[in-house]
């Protein structure tokens, strides 16, 4: 007896009648009791916090274009003003329709909700006021303790949801306490909010709501998923038309507009936004951005904390991600190295712009999935490093050079800096940035006639390992490193260069270094800007809808070398193009460039730019190129032998880069600062005896036309005119049979000394195959690095 007087007390208190227990004579125990506690009510903490509920971000394109959205919650928040007037008498009529006339507590709703309560039969706060308090106090929970005292079915919950709905009464309005309910209730199916419920079941705004829709969503909100319209139409369409009917009570509309409703379907058009980066059409470039917050301690203490912001603060992030730029990067990545290509190779490419560091494309040939054992899925993003959700890296071959380039002439060598040796060497004395010296290292070239003399030009164009394993001795190896940092060159790892207890240091110029695409883009990126590096940079602004504030995020540039330096390596970097490693694969305009492929061709690469644009393109495989080389691969229907930085990242970069520039301004390069002297290249290597002896007369005729010949035959008479012959051992595309010449170099008819060497390729019978699988412009094939006398223990670079 007792219990049930102590029950009807509390119920007495939440209907609201604390006031008129105040009035009441202390007569007995029950006014006593009655008093007492309507004095503990009002002394009960009454202010209610109302932040902004949870909401979508939006991740945008430099064009507006949505990238992604990002979400725990499906909410986005609307004004009153932008909910259709018969969504707010729908909303009111069944919840509470006494809304404009009571304040606080309704008396008797709450009475009502109190005694089923007790019997058993949980009822949410019978105002909208209270179920918006409700509402707050779970999405305000900070911790699971929190948010189970916030739905815990108790009267001591309820007294305390009225005490707050009291005093939001006298600080909002009725219509922002409407529109906060509208905006934080929950409709179902994972839609928050009256306009994510709108474009979810029925696809169109809140302000656009019919009759129907209307009264199907008012009905959701009491029981969420039994009343599911996509779930459980049959119920919801009973649901809606009690809804209707409420509103005939309520005078909202008439009772023939309720019966010409209740004829209708649902009529429902589901459509749920994407959330996250795995639905996004630029998955990386989206984790990426998501890395680049959660990363940052300027938004947020830890990464938790930042991981929240992102996912409830409803950000609009706007990144400088270029459209265009990205999908001309995803077509040549996808042709040239299909996403699903057996032989589970990868190409990613990074495009930025020089003088901001902007990243303005990011793709790779891969689907975004967790699941690696499937093919060509990954959520490993190779484009960048380690600590943004990338790789460990890859060695980046000769695209290093340019770094031991910009070094010799920060330190005043000229162009015409030159060296001699033969097609291989053996470098000793190195020291690294501890002092240590460098056990000896022996190098060689791709290719045996690359010996001889060569200056910068000559050495660039050529990609001559020797001549910058002779350079980087004179320059200092530990003075090639820190240019290479001050480029921005950096381990995709996050470990140092300068290890002392490794020895890989030694052929640094050659990039043995693993790196990520877009550290070797931006370090480019900074010869094109005519010196400045920037950091690279893929959010410009971010929106915080919760908070209110703009955060706007300045570009981080600083001059890293002067502009003669700049100037001087992109000029030695246009070389290439001119009968070169790179020639074959300009782009329409000026351009610099190198390419790079490693040891065994276990990696390739190709790094060039504009003075408005740089990229860097990087094949390989991630399961490690050393053990899964560029060797004998069939990508995109094609079958190669070996790939080099020109056979397949070449013509990736070429494809990507002139659809990329098209819509920016045509500029030219500065000219070769006079400082560093004459731009030509050394003379033959036969005529560096002129001051011994007199140079040897050409052989009449010049190089005999073998071309289709058997390889005995074609040997046979290149010697009997004179010529040492050098065979390739690597087969070349070609309409000529198999095992016959496809081509000599240099080519037949040019004059050379007797005793000079032609090299001789032999076909494989495949057909002919487009520039991009042939060294261009009269440099020499590299050979097989396999064929590379056992011991030798050199590096190689095949380019």
């Amino acid at each position: 007896m007792l219990q049930k007087i102590s029950q009807m007390l509390g119920v007495g208190v939440i209907a609201g009648v604390l006031v008129a227990a105040l009035a009441l004579p202390a007569v007995g125990g029950v006014g006593i009791t009655a008093r007492n506690v309507a004095t503990s009510f009002l002394n009960m903490p009454s202010e209610l916090e109302t932040p902004p509920p949870p909401q979508r971000s939006i991740i945008y394109d430099a064009e507006g274009g949505v990238i992604a959205e990002i979400y725990d919650q499906n909410r986005e928040l609307v004004e009153l003003d932008d909910v259709a007037p018969v969504m707010q008498d729908a909303i009111i009529a069944i919840e509470d329709s006494r809304f404009y006339e009571h304040g606080g507590i309704d008396i008797t709703g709450t009475f009502r909700a109190a005694l089923r309560t007790i019997s058993g039969n949980t009822q949410g706060g019978s105002s909208l006021t209270q179920q918006y308090v409700k509402n707050v106090l779970i999405e305000s929970a900070t911790s699971q303790a929190e948010q189970e005292e916030a739905r815990e079915t108790t009267i001591s919950r309820k007294i305390r949801e009225l005490r707050y709905a009291v005093t939001l009464e006298q600080r909002m309005s009725k219509d922002e306490i409407l529109e906060g309910y509208l905006n934080i209730a929950y409709f179902g199916d994972g839609a928050y909010g009256v306009e994510s419920a709108a474009q979810h079941f029925f696809n169109v705004s809140a302000e656009d709501l019919t009759l129907q829709q209307a009264a199907t969503l008012a009905g959701l909100v009491r029981y969420p998923y039994l009343y599911n319209p996509r779930l459980n139409p049959d119920d919801a369409q009973e649901r809606r038309d009690v809804v209707l009917d409420r509103m005939v009570q309520t005078r909202a509309i008439t009772a023939e507009e309720a019966e010409e409703v209740k004829g209708e379907d649902l009529e429902l058009d589901v459509n749920t936004p994407s959330n996250g980066c795995m639905p996004s059409d630029q998955p990386f470039f989206c984790d990426y951005v998501v890395q680049e917050i959660e990363k940052n301690e300027q938004f947020g203490e830890n990464e938790t904390e930042r991981a929240r912001w992102l996912r409830t603060a409803g950000l609009k992030i706007y990144t400088t991600l270029d459209p265009d730029m990205q999908q001309a990067a995803q077509d040549a990545v996808d042709k040239y190295v299909p996403r699903e290509n057996e032989s589970r190779k990868v190409a990613a490419e990074v495009l930025i712009e020089p003088g901001s560091g902007e990243i303005r494309a990011m793709a790779q040939s891969r689907n975004y999935g967790p699941d690696e054992s499937n093919l060509g899925e990954t959520s490993i993003n190779f484009a960048t490093d380690a600590d943004r959700g990338g790789s460990t890296g890859f060695q980046a071959g000769s695209t290093f050079k340019a770094f031991t380039l910009a070094a010799a002439l920060e330190e005043g060598m000229g162009f015409g800096t030159s060296f001699t040796s033969g097609s291989s060497t053996t470098i000793t004395g190195q020291r690294n940035c501890e002092g240590g010296t460098l056990a000896p290292w022996p190098v060689r070239n791709s290719s045996e006639s690359s010996g001889g003399t060569h200056n910068m030009v000559s050495g660039t164009k050529g990609s001559v390992n020797t001549y910058f394993a002779d350079l980087q001795r004179r320059v200092g190896l530990c003075d090639v490193i820190k240019m290479a940092e001050r480029l921005g060159v950096h381990r995709a790892d996050g470990t140092s260069f300068d290890n002392p207890n490794t020895q890989s240091n030694n052929s640094f110029t050659l990039g043995s270094e693993e790196v990520s695409p877009m550290t070797v883009a931006n370090a480019y990126a900074v010869f094109a800007s005519g010196g400045i590096f920037c950091e690279p940079q893929a959010i410009t602004r971010i929106e915080d809808r919760q908070s209110g504030r703009t955060i706007e995020l300045e570009n981080d540039c600083e001059r890293a070398i002067s502009e003669d330096v700049a100037a001087g390596v992109s000029y030695l970097l246009q070389q290439t193009f001119r009968g070169g490693t790179t020639a074959g694969l300009e782009i329409g305009r000026p351009a610099a460039a190198k390419t790079g492929t490693t040891d065994g061709s276990a990696s390739a690469w190709f790094a060039g730019y504009t003075p408005n644009l740089a990229s860097a393109v990087f094949v390989g495989d991630p399961r490690g190129p050393q053990n899964y080389p560029l060797r004998n691969v069939t990508l995109g229907g094609r079958h190669y032998g070996v790939v080099y930085g020109a056979t397949i990242p070449g013509p990736i970069w070429q494809e990507t880069m002139r659809e990329a520039v098209d819509k920016l301004p045509e500029e030219g390069f500065p000219r070769a600062p006079r400082k560093y002297g004459s731009t030509s290249e050394p003379a033959p290597p036969q005529r560096e005896a002129d001051e011994r002896e007199a140079t040897p007369a050409s052989v009449e005729g010049g190089v005999p036309d073998v071309v289709g010949q058997t390889r005995e035959a074609a040997v046979a008479a290149l010697e009997g005119a004179g010529y040492q012959v050098n065979v390739a051992g690597n087969p070349v595309r070609s309409d000529q049979p198999a095992g016959t010449v496809a081509a000599v170099n240099p080519n037949p008819g040019t004059p050379l000394p007797e005793g000079a060497t032609v090299n001789v390729f032999l076909s494989n019978g495949s057909g002919a195959g487009n520039a991009s699988q042939e060294p261009p412009g009269g440099w020499q094939l590299p050979f097989d690095p396999d064929s590379v006398p056992a011991g030798f223990g050199g590096r190689r670079d095949d380019d």
